[in-house]
This record gives structure tokens, sequence and C-alpha cells, in this order.
């Protein structure tokens, strides 16, 4: 059974496999060009101009996924293997009949559509503004939008095409959500790993403290071809001294949340970092509601740290939480992030085969922590936490926001006081956490396996989860 969406992801994860199993060896050199060839495809056609640049882009791979630079956006164009997508903006292709009407002529008012001497249409791009009146007019569609992946992957609009025709990344614009990174058909865009100080910290356990593994309960729709439970044994295979289930924090985070709304009457969600990021950046008279609860991963490594001297690395779905590392009150509880795809990477380099694993116990959440992981998962929790705090009585009406242009949409409104609703679940992706880039893959099915995984939930309410919650010292 594939383990991988697309033969990118598939790239990807041999490189991280290779550093992963020289890391554990002891075998990392300092700097990226002396990894051994063992990772450059020497012996397979190359699909770029030469095998030398080949390398060239696998060394820029592999420098990131060594960490590469500290304190840096985790979202990094590779410049050199970002060079084989047509110019972006609108074109004038065959279909250009040279009619009479000349109809693009007439709308543009930059005076950017000349005609050669066969009538045919051209575009001046140093006088063109991109507002497509040209193609809207166009009685044979002659004119069309030529966008690059990345781009349209993109709804916040932080891509940009430089001089030497690769793609750059507005940070002032960027939420890290990673969509860039799974819809880039050449891989020259990616995320930072954190794979080889998860390794190192496993390896220097000798100090005195144990490790910790928090997973999104997205889990329950990724590794398709084992059972949960093996994927917990493959972790602890891996040398962490206990593995413990996200949506734990989420049961907590919905009981804060809920107890916040009821007091303030209105608030926006804050367990997804690419949306709280987006309303920082988009809508600073929002920012006042988002809730000042921590993000489930953040609240449960809290309560990880407070029992344990410990290092606490959260496994998941999302790229932006690489990004929530970097905050001040995220970096005191969480040491690492690694996304599903690192992960796989992990099992592989020490070659344990989680389907010959016997399943582990993972549970301690609620039906609605797991829940979380899908869109309209945190509204359900929302519901439940203020039945259960006692608050039935409060009129909930949320708006679910199912990826950052539903969002875009219900801020504005509700800046504009056009929206009735006093609770917005906002989730960057599409589908909720089980459509974050760093999934394995993004099968429709997913939401079906989220909400199974809930249903099995052993605790049936939140208050019964959190009053639990010294299951982790097992």
């Amino acid at each position: 059974m594939r383990k991988f969406d697309t033969k990118v992801q598939h790239l990807k994860y041999k490189v991280l496999r290779e550093v992963s199993r020289q890391a554990w060896e002891g075998k990392l050199p300092e700097t990226a060009i002396d990894i051994p060839k063992t990772i450059v495809p020497g012996k397979t056609p190359t699909m770029r101009c030469c095998v030398y640049k080949e390398r060239a882009i696998l060394t820029e791979r592999v420098k990131l996924a060594m960490g590469g630079v500290r304190n840096k956006p985790v979202i990094e164009v590779i410049d050199i293997a970002c060079d084989e997508c047509p110019a972006a903006g609108y074109e004038v292709t065959d279909s250009c009949r040279g009619c009479l009407a000349h109809r693009c002529e007439d709308v543009c008012k930059k005076g950017a559509i000349s005609f050669d001497h066969n009538y045919v249409a051209h575009i001046d791009k140093t006088k063109c503004v991109e507002c497509g009146m040209c193609a809207k007019v166009c009685p044979y569609s002659a004119i069309i939008n030529r966008k690059r992946p990345c781009q349209i992957a993109c709804k916040v609009k932080a891509i940009a095409i430089k001089e030497d025709n690769s793609a750059s990344i507005d940070y002032n614009k960027c939420i890290s959500c990673g969509a860039c990174v799974y819809q880039c058909p050449f891989g020259a865009i990616t995320d930072r790993s954190f794979i080889v100080d998860v390794i190192d910290m496993i390896k220097g356990k000798e100090s005195g403290y144990a490790v910790y593994a928090v997973v999104a309960p997205s889990v329950a729709s990724q590794f398709s071809y084992a059972k949960t439970g093996q994927v917990v044994a493959g972790l602890e295979e891996l040398g962490f001294d206990g593995v413990v289930e996200a949506a734990l924090g989420a049961d907590l985070v919905a009981a804060e949340e809920a107890k916040e709304l009821a007091e303030k009457g209105y608030l926006t969600s804050s367990c997804c970092t690419a949306f709280v990021d987006y309303v920082h950046k988009n809508f600073p008279d929002q920012v006042a509601h988002v809730s000042t609860a921590l993000s489930p991963m953040a609240t449960i490594a809290k309560v990880i740290k407070e029992k344990r001297n410990c290092r606490v690395v959260f496994v998941g779905p999302c790229t932006a939480k690489k990004a929530e590392l970097q905050r001040e009150e995220v970096g005191r509880y969480v040491d690492a992030v690694i996304t599903f795809e690192e992960l796989q990477a992990l099992l592989d380099s020490r070659d344990i085969d989680v389907t010959t694993l016997e399943e582990r116990p993972f549970e301690g959440a609620s039906y609605f922590g797991r829940v979380f992981a899908r869109s309209g998962g945190l509204t359900e929790a929302i519901c439940q936490g203020l039945k259960e705090c006692g608050a039935e009585d409060f009129p909930l009406k949320s708006c679910v926001c199912n990826g950052i242009e539903e969002c875009r949409t219900a801020l504005v409104k509700k800046s504009r006081n056009l929206l009735d609703a006093n609770y917005v679940e906002g989730m960057a992706c599409v589908g909720g956490c089980i459509g974050g880039a760093g999934c394995l893959t993004h099968a429709e099915r997913n939401r079906a396996e989220v909400d199974k995984y809930g249903v099995e939930a052993t605790k049936k309410t939140i208050s019964e989860a959190i009053n639990d919650i010294n299951v982790i010292n097992n």
C-alpha cells in the first residue's frame, strides 16, 4: 500500500530517512555538502539539465532536513529548484483568432494590449496590472490567467515571483500552513525539519530526562497500512518514554474555551496556529476576541512538563506548529515538532515495521477531544463544554470555517457586523487538521476515520477525560 500521495513527498521522505539514519549512527556531518552520495540520484535519470544541478538541489534539501538556519521561517523556497514553472500572469493563447472586435484592447485601461501583423493580440507585461478584464471579454476565451501551483494554493497571497523566475514568500502574509509545500510539483518549497533534534533528544536521555511524544488525533486518518496502536508501539520502539494523545489537550482547551465564551459572549478559536496568525496579520480588530487558551499541543505539553522532567515532541499533520514552536509561551513547553511525513522517515530509518508490532494502548481523551482533527469537531466540543460547565443556556451560534478562504469571509463579515455568530471556528486547512501539509495522505476517507477514532474513545465526556488526566504518568 502506498504511504504517500505524491512522488514529491516520497523524495522528501527519502532525504529525511537517510539524514535520520546517519544521525542515529552519529555519522551526520556538520555540513550538508559532505552527506555521502547514497542520497544523490546518480543512477537514475535526472529531470533537469544535468546531474550536477540535481545534486546541488539535493544538497539544499538535505540542509533543510538537518534543520536549516535556526530562527528562520519554517517554510522556505529552494531557489535553484524553482525554475521550471512558466511565468505567471495573463497570456494570449493560440486560440486567439485575430478578430476585428478587439474587445480586449478596448477594455484595457493600461494600454497593455497590442496586435501583430496577423491581428493576434499580445500583452505587454510591463504595463499589465493583472486586472483580468481582457480575459473576461474575449469571445474565444483565448486569454488565460496562468498561475503557478504554489500561488493557487496560497490563499493569503504570500507567494510572488522574482526576476529570476523563482518564487518568493512574503512572511508578513505567510501563515506557515504549508499549502504551497504540498502543492509544489517540484518540491521547490519545503518546511525545515526538527528530525535531527528529536533523535538527539532520544539519544541523550541518559542525561536524566524522559522524552514524550504528543500525537495529534489526525493520526487516525494516517498510516492507513497499520493500526493506530501499532504506530504508538513504533514510537516507543524509537525510544520515546511515553506517547500521549494531543486530543487530551483538546479536551482541556474545549473546557477552558467554553467557559471563556460564556463569559465574553463572542470568541474565535485558538487551536489552529495558522488561523490565529492570520487573524493577527489581517484582522487586528478581531485579535482581542481570539481565545486566550493555548493550543491543544501546548496545553497538554504544559501538563506533562509540570509532572515530569522531560522533553516533549509533537507529532502531527501541521507545518504551522513548527512556527508556533518559535513563540516563547509555547517553546517553554514543546521542544520539537515533526510531521507524520517525518515520523514515517524516523520509523524507517530504524527499520521499524509497525505492522509487525503488537498494539499499545492509546487512550485518555474523549470523543470531543479526538474530533478536533476535522472541521466542525471543535464546535461539537465547545457545545459539549458549555453543557458540562453549567452554561447550557448559552445561545451558541457557531460559524464553522473550513479552510482559510472561509475564515476570511467570516472575519470580514464579523468586522462589519454582518455575521450573526458568537463563535468562529477557524481551520486554515480544508477539512481541518486532516488536510494538513504534513499528512501522509489527503484521502476522502480521512474524516470518517477520525470520527471512528472518536467513537472508540473510552471517555464519554470532556470532564471524565480531564479528571483522569494522570494517565500520562503510566
